[in-house]
């Protein structure tokens, strides 16, 4: 597995996020306890690290190879880090995809089960969509569980006013 994980993933710690570097990628910082919780867009994320995460909220594994790509291809990466003394970890990420122009679709929230419940989903949501609109871009979209759907129409989503149901294609 060594490999692997070197292959796939940042393995030197100095690329992941610290408090001093954040400052540039950080869009904010808030306090909650004894941990500072910082908000970054550094896309060097370990991607073991990241895979715990989802394994926490109990979504499906995916191949690394293919969670670099998307990280690597989407338009913004916003990870949310918990610091605590000289330690930190990721406790909420998210990412989304564009036209460059007009349109976004966020894809990927998650947020550690220890930290739901203190608003930090929806500041890590602020930050995306804040980023999205200083970037020019005016309509934002997403693909929700019916489970988080309220979450999400506290944000200001809604569906689709016009009514258009989406259209998938999968392969057999």
């Amino acid at each position: 597995m060594g490999f692997w994980k070197s292959l796939f993933s940042t393995t030197d710690t100095t690329t992941s996020p610290k408090p001093a570097e954040l400052n540039s990628s950080t869009a904010s910082a808030v306090t909650i306890g004894n941990s500072r919780i910082f908000f970054s867009t550094d896309r060097e994320i370990d991607l073991y690290e990241l895979e715990e995460l989802c394994d926490a909220v109990g979504w499906s594994r995916r191949p690394l190879r293919k969670v670099k790509k998307a990280i690597q291809h989407s338009f913004l990466v916003v990870s949310m880090w918990e610091q605590r003394g000289t330690q930190r970890r990721l406790v909420g990420f998210s990412r989304a995809t564009s036209d460059h122009a007009f349109n976004a679709t966020i894809w990927d929230v998650v947020v550690h089960p220890d930290f739901q419940g203190k608003g930090l989903g929806k500041a890590l949501m602020r930050q995306m969509i804040k980023r999205l609109r200083s970037e020019d871009i005016s309509n934002i979209t997403l693909f929700a569980d019916p489970h988080v759907i309220d979450f999400y129409r506290g944000l200001g989503f809604m569906p689709d006013p016009e009514g258009i149901k989406g259209m998938f294609w999968y392969p057999d």
